[in-house]
Formats: C-alpha cells, sequence, structure tokens
C-alpha cells in the first residue's frame, strides 16, 4: 500500500471513529501508524479533531492541494 493510500485509509478510520464519539459511543480505536491503535473517549475528541486535521495535511502535502480555509477578519 502507497503512502497515501495508508493516510486515506486512516483517515477515513478517524472520521469514522469521531462520528461514532459524537453520535454517543463511549469509546473508540484507531489504528495509528508506527503506534498500534490509540483509543478516544468522549472527552478527547478535540485530539481527534487534530488527528484527523494532520492527516487531511498530510495528504495535501502528497498530492500537492491544499484545503481551503476560512479566513476571518475583525473590524
Amino acid at each position: 500500500m502507497t503512502r497515501i493510500e495508508t493516510l486515506r485509509q486512516q483517515l477515513t478510520e478517524a472520521q469514522t471513529a469521531y462520528h461514532e464519539l459524537m453520535i454517543g459511543a463511549r469509546t473508540v480505536s484507531v489504528n495509528v501508524e508506527g503506534v498500534g491503535s490509540t483509543s478516544y473517549a468522549q472527552a478527547d475528541s478535540a485530539k481527534l479533531k487534530e488527528y484527523i486535521a494532520y492527516l487531511e495535511s498530510e495528504i495535501s502535502k502528497e498530492t500537492g492541494t491544499r484545503k481551503r480555509r476560512v479566513i476571518k477578519v475583525s473590524f
């Protein structure tokens, strides 16, 4: 499996885990490359979102695309 395929698979797993947390699952597990399995609970949802953002960033680097961001301007 290529690096991009691995990252996409991990992203799908992380997004599914986040969804399960948000709909009430108490804990979920995600396979993390080189580390093994990591479990997240409701209180760890922010960490899981960070992991999802990291995977999206790595995929963007591998594919040469950038995720568009909203820039807020306050006056």
